[in-house]
């Protein structure tokens, strides 16, 4: 299949929810609910004002193979507000999601690597990232073998959500 990635925008805001119900129906289905919910981020006006709030003040990437979307993330200057900024430039991943009628084409790993390569073009040394840490940590290890290394742990949340920051040094 052939790989594409594009630079995306506000007008794909509704791709972008239609990428994250995707991954939620497939998390719901593997019994890792804990992640982002049961319920398709498309029906919950929170979920739809954080996509557009990140979309609108970074820069949405799309990765689609053979013209389909198949994975997205969206590239901001810092991370969200529950979490300390880097204090040095940085640019942070948010919304990485795919869809898993994809997996194993790489096009989590290919936004990673070229989130990486528009950080280091921007002159900026350090991307960072922050996801889920719980239950068996496979979406930390995915990082990981990404190139990221874990920094700090944090929960968010009244429900004690746990969450891994993580970071990867970029030569500019």
């Amino acid at each position: 299949m052939e790989m594409v990635i594009r630079e995306g925008g506000t007008r794909d805001v509704p791709l972008v929810l239609g990428l994250l119900d995707r991954a939620v129906e497939w998390l719901v289905a593997q019994g890792r609910t804990r992640q982002w919910g049961t319920e398709p981020w498309s029906t919950d006006p929170k979920a739809v004002a954080l996509v557009e709030r990140y979309v609108a003040r970074g820069t949405p990437y799309i990765a689609e193979l053979d013209g389909v979307p198949a994975a997205t993330l969206t590239l901001t200057d810092g991370p969200a507000p529950f979490l300390a900024p880097a204090g040095e430039p940085e640019r942070y991943i948010h919304l990485l999601a795919g869809d898993h009628r994809f997996a194993g084409h790489g096009a989590g790993a290919a936004l990673l690597a070229h989130a990486a390569e528009v950080t280091r073009r921007a002159g900026v040394g350090l991307l960072r990232v922050d996801c889920y840490a719980g239950d068996d940590r496979k979406l930390v290890a995915f990082y990981e073998r990404n190139g990221f290394r874990p920094t700090e742990t944090y929960t968010h949340g009244d429900d004690g959500w746990p969450g891994q920051v993580l970071a990867m040094r970029v030569r500019p």
